[in-house]
């Protein structure tokens, strides 16, 4: 079974954006992702010249926990991933799986126009998506 033709990025989207600034702490962004119940963080630019960065879980995991690292004195710019890899929302859906199953990825920042960060999209969503 494939995905609809007409599927878009935009239509199975998340559009809850949790950012956090790359100066903060690791620890910081463990207890915003508690807080709000999710895996990964949108590192905010710092000026419309910067790309967008994103932090996960298994970032944090691989480059503080595993190794012993504190927590409170690592900041997110020194494990984040950036850039990331963006899609437009109105990006078809079996074209945006593409990219993210070509080059291992789990999950995309949707972005607008002017590169600001409106949506996630996960290879869950666009494959599962109605």
């Amino acid at each position: 079974m494939s995905l609809k033709p007409e599927l878009r990025v935009g239509d199975v989207m998340g559009t809850e954006i949790i950012s956090i600034n790359g100066l903060a702490t690791v620890s910081d962004a463990m207890s915003l992702m508690r807080q709000h119940n999710v895996n990964s963080l949108v590192v905010e630019r710092r000026d419309e010249n910067d790309e967008i960065g994103l932090v996960l879980v298994s970032d944090i995991a691989r480059r503080v926990v595993a190794p012993n690292r504190s927590p409170d004195r690592v900041n997110v710019y020194e494990i984040m991933s950036k850039p990331v890899w963006t899609v437009p929302p109105d990006m078809l859906a079996r074209y945006a799986v593409r990219l993210l199953v070509r080059f291992e990825v789990s999950r995309a920042v949707v972005v607008d126009n002017d590169r600001n960060a409106i949506g996630m999209v996960t290879l869950r969503d666009l494959t599962l998506g109605q």
